[in-house]
């Protein structure tokens, strides 16, 4: 399976009847999974089933859900007969007041507040039911799609990170090479300079039993040999590889294995004993935090 990322985007839009709605699906990095919903009034109730959904294709990653839905209904006119009735003997009777004056016009009644009313929202109960269950299936569908369309977002990204994984893996898999034939002599240059450290004070006259400067040499050789570590970065090399192939849910291990990476780096730093091997370990530690930095972005 690939690589996923944390970060995707995805829009999905649709209409039913006169009613238009548009998910906007956005997700970005997070330690755990964390998911916003932004519905309209309403629409509370899917809540449940869309994070369940999710939780089911996301893992890691915040993720923030936003519904809008626009309804254009035509407004549905209807006379309300009782207030016709009354403008209409208002307007006859004062027609009749004034000489000469022209009847109602039928335009100029219909005008008039309250004789005409919006029937839209006065549909049978059973039918509006209909129309909200049928809209509440059209908007999941949506989300459904839009949910996948952001996963496959994610894993295209993925693909490019674990390219950029792979090459960083073997610029410190070549860095611990080079450590290994640098740190061969580790020890002898190590020895020599404590001999060298023990001649300049035994010309000054310093007496030293030759036990113990035998013990402090053996010591320093033992403290300065850096083989364990660099055994233990190879296996790391290794386990990060295994890692990789491996694909699905794997940042969190990932941001661990690193850690551990960097742990040996910075012991092989304090343990070298020459200028070649110090300078590789702190381009190992830079490369190191390079993948830091991308191992962060992955699922």
């Amino acid at each position: 399976m690939p690589i996923a990322s944390m970060t995707g985007f995805a829009r999905e839009d649709g209409t039913l009847d006169a009613t238009a709605w548009s998910w906007e699906l956005r997700s970005v990095n997070g330690r755990g999974l964390e998911l916003r919903f932004r519905l309209p009034s309403g629409m509370d109730a899917l809540e449940p089933k869309l994070r369940e959904l999710a939780g089911q294709k996301l893992k890691r990653g915040n993720v923030t859900a936003n519904l809008s839905v626009k309804r254009e209904e035509a407004p549905r006119l209807a006379v309300d007969q009782a207030a016709l009735d009354q403008a209409l003997h208002l307007a006859l009777t004062l027609a009749a007041r004034i000489p000469h004056s022209a009847p109602p016009r039928a335009e100029a009644l219909l005008a008039l507040p309250g004789v005409m009313r919006n029937t839209a929202a006065a549909e049978p109960g059973e039918s509006q039911k209909a129309q909200e269950s049928a809209l509440a299936e059209a908007v999941s569908a949506g989300f459904i799609r839009a949910l996948a369309a952001m996963t496959t977002a994610r894993q295209s990204e993925g693909g490019r990170i674990g390219a950029v994984l792979a090459g960083q893996l073997d610029e410190i898999a070549a860095l611990h090479a080079q450590a290994s034939l640098e740190a061969a002599d580790q020890p002898a240059l190590q020895r020599a300079r404590m001999l060298e450290s023990v001649q300049a004070l035994l010309r000054e006259g310093v007496s030293l039993p030759e036990e113990r400067i035998a013990q402090e040499v053996a010591l320093l050789a033992a403290k300065s040999d850096i083989r364990e570590e660099l055994d233990r970065l190879g296996s790391h090399i290794e386990a990060a590889r295994a890692l990789m192939a491996e694909g699905v849910n794997i940042g969190r291990r990932f941001d661990f294995l690193v850690q551990e990476f960097n742990r040996e780096a910075n012991t092989l730093c304090s343990k070298s004993a020459s200028v070649a091997l110090t300078a590789t370990g702190l381009r190992l530690k830079a490369c190191i935090e390079q993948l830091r930095e991308q191992v962060q972005n992955i699922e």
